[in-house]
Order: C-alpha cells, then structure tokens, then sequence
C-alpha cells in the first residue's frame, strides 16, 4: 500500500467517488474522448471500473488494489484505465451491468470491464481482490492473462467482443404486441404471493430489498380486486421494515437492504431514492388503512432527510456511506454497556427490552462471522403491541422512548461519521420533491410541501439550461447530459408538486419537460423511450428499458407521468404515448409480469376507472380546504385533481386544461366537479357528499 503524493487527473472532477480516486497511483482517466484515442494510439485495451461513493466493496478494492503501487504499475502497463461514477453516467453503467450479468449471470458493484478501444467489452466482473482468495482470481493474476490474450489472442477477444454486442443489440431491440389486459395483474399478484415471506414479509430470503414499487402496486391491486391478501402483504412487509434493523432506530432513515431474512442485518449504506420511494409506499398505505404506524414512518424518514440530507439551497444529498473508520455499520452499532452509560440503569433495561439489546450482541463481524458485543437496536413488536404485552400505556411508553432516543442520538452524533455523497442528482430530487409534495398534502404538514417546493425551484434554476435538463450540481456546478430518468421522475415530482400546492407553473412545467422528453427521447418507430437523448454520442448503445428494480424506469414512470398529464389537460395523445410504452414492452410484461411493477400500475391506470376531479373555490376558503383533505386523506390512486381558484390563476388552469372553464364555484361555495371514466356527474359542494361520491365510485 502506498500514500501516494500525486494526484492524477481525477482530481478535476466532481463527482465524489471519482475524488475518492484522485490520489491512485492508477492513471486514471474520466469517461470521454481523451482516454479512447490514447488506447487507439497506443494500441492498448481498457480496464473500465464503475462503482459510486458509498459501495463497500468500492472502497475495499480501492484499498486493496487501486492504491497500491504493485497493482497500479500493472494496470498501467497493459492498461487505459477508465474510472466512471454510476451515478453521474448511469447510461453507461446499465450498458456494462447488462454485460456482466451476460456475461456472469450475476452483477453489483464495483463493476469490472475489460474492452476494446472501441467501447466492446470482453470480459467482466464485479470485486476482484489484489491477490487470488475466496475463490476469486486476483485482479494482478487476471490482468496479465489479459495482457497474454491481447498479444496472442486478440481475434478471440474481438470476436468474442463482436459477439456480446450483437446479443445486447438484440435483447435491447422492442417488438410492441397487444396492450396487455387485467390478466397481467391478476399473474403479477400470483407471482408475488409465492414469492411472499409470511413469516418476515418481502419477496425473497435474503438479500432482502425493500422494492417499494411492488408494494404501491399490490395497494392497487387491492383496491382493484378487494383480495385482502395483497393488502396483508403490504402491511406486513412495511411493518416488519419499520421494526427491523434496516430502519435507522436510533436516527431514522432506511438502510439499502437486509442482507439476513429478518430484515435485521442491513448493508449500512442510505441512498436519497430509497427514502423517497419508501415514503410513498408508508404514505399510500397510511391513507388505505389509516394505521398512525405509517404515517410516523414517514414523518421519521422526512426527519431524516431534511436534517441530514437537505443542502442549504434546498436540493437533496445523494447517499451515505456504510462504512465508517473502515468498518461497515461501525457508526450504527451499540454495546449494552454503552446505552446504559447514555441512559441510566433503568431506562436502558427499558430500552434494551424494546430494541433488543443483550450485552453478547446480535451484529456479526463480517469477516469471522463471529458476535461482536455489538447491537443493531430493532424490534420484534410495534411499540403499541409492545405496550399491551406488557401493560404499559402506549402513548407513555412512546414519549418515553423517544427521549432515550434523542439522548442516544446526541450520543452517537459525537462519533466519526459515515462519508455523505453531496452531488445532486436531478432523478432521486424528482423522487424526493414527489415523496414530500405527498407527504405535505396527506399528513397536512406544510414544511414538507415548503421542502418539495424549495427543492424543485432549485432544479428549476441550476439544472435547467436552454430548456434542457442536467445531470448532476455540485459546488456550484451544474453538468453532464440529463437521461430518461431526470426527465421523467422530475416530472413525477412537478405533478405531485403541482397536486400539492395548486401552482400552475409547476403544471405547466411538467408538460414542458414532458414535451422535451419525447422530442429526444421518444422511439417513434416501435414506441417507448430511449434512455439516452439522440444528441448524446458517447454512449455504448442507446438503450431502452422497462425493468422496475432498486428504481422503478424511467419508461414506466413517463407512462404513468403522461397518463396524468392527460388528464388533467384533456389531451388524449398523451395516454396513447403510455399505451405505447406497455405496447413495446407487451411480451416481457406478459412473461414475467412481478418484474413490472411500476408499469403495471400505469396499467391499472389506463384499465380505469380513473377519476378527474376538479375542485372550484378560493384555495385557502375553509370550505375548499376541507374538500381538499377529503380527498387527500383517501386512498383513490387512479385520479388527478385540479383547482380551478377564479381570478389570474384560474385562467392559467383554463389555458392548461380547457375543460375547467365552465366549472366554476357554485353560490360561493367551493365545488366538486367529478368525472368517471369521461362521464362527468353533477357538482357536489358539501365534503362529506364528496367523500361518499368517491367511495362510492
């Protein structure tokens, strides 16, 4: 291991994982022009290494080999090596991930490639350690077989390079088919429901993700069908989530994923989009069963990213590492002896009961897999069911609680922190401005709305330049091409901005940034959106994608966007454009319908019924406000809702949506206009009447 002086030319970059390599004896090279023509000039192959700020094993192989001088005298003798954020390029990040998986039948990160000056890879990997172990060729041993290959074998490298491309060409290509009907979702239930833990809730032993989309889609299909299974299986999963060890007990926020079926073990590391995402599925479920659980769980992930992840112009953070000091989770965890020191005999015998606590410990160490004394605090029971098992009265026992939770969070606070990834990403912010603009409206909190607000005027102001969107801001420094993903889950946050406060600008900017999305995004041909804009050349391949997984797609969420969207301005193209979208993707939605989800719920949408509900009044009138809470405390997922407020604004809503000139207060009174499947139904001006005709529908 050396402590290199001298920094290579990473050290102009932004991204704080490129940073994190800076100071590598490797020559590294950002992705660009520069690092392809030196391996054409000097005939030499690509090592790629793609990964992100807060990854484990990134930082484990960065130890291990990329700042050691033996390893990086190799790579740069046979090598141009090429350092890429996944974050920043996530267009070239899918394109080699899909090469590994090929390749390998597995991916992750750090992802390994080696390839051709021409951007065809050969062969791929994930975490190579520097020497040969566990099983795994040594990144030294594996670099000089490729030197060898090169120099002797270079036509079965390129043919194998040759080979590769053209089977991803082929699995990227789109044959659209019917579009698929109810049956789809009924299979997607099936699939989930075999798949379903009754024990621990979640799909899958272990790792175990939290895949939120799933769960909004089962919430659907609930509402759908009444089949109370669905039902079940969501509050299971979000319950045993909010109880386990995944879930940040003593400074709230969810972990990446459990890597042990009991939801406890969790990899450490917290990603701005898996808050967002998990808050809507706790707000969704809050709205259809009214349970206060889950609504404090999303008030505890709100806490969470506004104190911790909210820069001070209002955009939101990207991730926070798992490791600390060097050791994963080392800031997370606690000794029984160390919470009584914090709190006192008796209220750590108390806490330590709830949590789960025991002085021989439940966090295993990860090489020896041995017990450390060390605790990850979960629990077993929701403290309501805690309570009455042991005659206590919940809302004591809760206060309680929470004041030995914020002395321990004072505690913990002095300890050397895990590293935060600070860039802002224009996608996760979309995400984020649509969980808070939700939050704000169905738990009637205006400091979430005021949150989603500030933060989608700060996109709006440093990460759109001549109409178009960027990637990536970060110390002042707006850059990189946007991809499908900034377009479409901004968008989805100006639409539930716009929902949320009733701004037409935020409307009318997410038709804007629609239109720009299907402009240089849109296959015309057979339908669907590419994931790179036409006018960005140095991608690998121009990809599409519909698989929803850690991140519902960008082509699953613009289906949804533009159903919305037509809607709430009448404009019947727009649901063409996301028929189109299920139409291309038709057979692989029908095959492995699970693996859609996010689709399937625009699906749902575009089966109907779907609602169109606009509300006439002056927007703080009492009398509109309380229509306006009936409708935001329900759970009626297929509607859009306008107001129509009189006045400026009000011809505003008319020139956006055409329709709502004629639908004006009644009497002075504030006034529901409701349509059903474009059958509309006579104005209603009393709330209650409103919520009886919602349900009712």
């Amino acid at each position: 291991m050396t402590n290199n002086k001298t920094a290579n030319r990473l050290r102009y970059e932004k991204s704080p994982y490129l940073l994190q390599h800076a100071y590598n004896p490797v020559d590294w090279y950002a992705w660009g022009d520069e690092a392809f023509a030196k391996a054409q000039k000097e005939d030499k192959p690509i090592f790629l290494s793609i990964g992100y700020s807060t990854c484990h094993w990134c930082h484990v192989m960065e130890r291990e080999s990329f700042a050691d001088q033996e390893v990086a005298d190799v790579l740069n003798r046979i090598f141009v090596c090429i350092k890429v954020d996944r974050e920043e390029r996530p267009d070239v990040d899918n394109f080699y991930m899909n090469v590994c998986q090929a390749m390998t039948g597995s991916g992750g990160w750090p992802l390994t490639i080696f390839m051709l000056p021409d951007k065809r890879p050969f062969f791929a990997g994930t975490y190579f350690p520097k020497q040969t172990k566990y099983g795994r060729m040594g990144l030294l041993e594996l670099a000089r077989r490729i030197e060898e290959l090169w120099q002797t074998r270079r036509a079965d490298l390129m043919q194998t390079a040759q080979l590769l491309m053209d089977d991803l060409h082929a699995t990227s290509s789109v044959a659209p088919g019917e579009l698929p009907g109810e049956e789809v979702l009924h299979k997607a239930f099936q699939q989930l429901a075999e798949r379903f833990d009754s024990e621990y809730g979640g799909f899958h032993p272990a790792p175990k993700f939290p895949t939120p989309h799933n769960l909004t889609f089962l919430l659907r299909y609930w509402k759908r069908t009444g089949n109370g299974k669905a039902l079940f299986m969501v509050e299971k999963t979000l319950t045993a989530m909010r109880n386990g060890g995944i879930f940040d007990q003593v400074g709230f926020g969810f972990h990446r994923y459990s890597t042990d079926p009991h939801w406890l073990l969790p990899h450490f590391e917290k990603m701005l989009y898996d808050q967002a995402l998990l808050a809507i599925a706790y707000l969704e479920t809050y709205q259809a069963t009214h349970n206060e659980l889950y609504a404090d769980a999303a008030h505890e992930i709100f806490t969470y990213v506004l104190r911790d992840m909210t820069s001070p112009e209002g955009g939101f953070y990207s991730a926070e590492d798992a490791d600390s000091e060097g050791k994963e989770g080392k800031f997370y965890v606690w000794s029984a002896e160390e919470i009584e020191r914090v709190l006192g005999k008796k209220d750590a015998a108390l806490f330590c009961k709830v949590y789960n606590i025991s002085a021989e410990g439940n966090f295993v160490e990860e090489t020896t897999h041995l017990k450390t004394g060390l605790n990850i605090p979960y629990r077993t029971k929701t403290l309501t069911e805690f309570a009455a098992e042991n005659k206590k009265n919940p809302a004591e026992l809760t206060q309680a609680l929470e004041i030995m939770r914020q002395k321990l969070f004072a505690a913990r606070k002095k300890r050397i922190h895990p590293y935060k990834d600070d860039k802002i990403l224009t996608d996760w912010n979309g995400l984020m401005i649509a969980a808070l603009s939700m939050g704000g409206r169905i738990l009637q909190v205006s400091r979430y709305t005021e949150a989603a607000s500030m933060a989608a005027n700060f996109i709006l102001q440093k990460l759109k330049h001549n109409n178009r969107l960027l990637k990536r801001y970060r110390h002042g420094e707006a850059a990189l091409p946007a991809h499908l993903d900034d377009y479409a889950f901004f968008c989805w946050g100006l639409l539930e901005l716009y929902e949320s406060t009733f701004i037409p600008a935020y409307l009318s900017e997410a038709l804007a940034l629609n239109q720009i999305m299907l402009e240089h995004f849109w296959d015309r041909e057979n339908g669907a959106f590419f994931f790179t804009a036409e006018d960005v050349k140095d991608a690998p391949v121009r990809q599409r994608e519909l698989y929803d997984g850690a991140l519902p797609s960008g082509n699953s969420v613009a289906a949804m966007n533009n159903l919305r969207l037509a809607r709430l301005t009448g404009n019947e193209e727009l649901t063409k454009i996301a028929q189109k979208i299920a139409q291309a993707f038709a057979a692989e939605i029908k095959k492995i319908p699970q693996a859609y989800t996010m689709i399937l719920s625009a699906l749902d949408f575009i089966l109907g019924p779907t609602i169109e509900l606009v509300i006439a009044g002056k927007p703080q009138a009492a009398d509109t406000q309380a229509m306006l809470k009936k409708i935001h405390t329900s759970f009626i997922p297929n509607k859009v809702v306008l107001l129509h407020p009189g006045g400026k604004e009000g011809r505003a809503i008319e020139s956006i949506a055409p329709f709502t000139r004629e639908q004006k207060a009644l009497n002075n009174k504030a006034t529901a206009y409701i349509c059903k499947n474009f059958a509309c139904q006579a104005p209603i001006t009393d709330a209650n009447s409103l919520l009886k005709a919602l349900t009712e529908i």
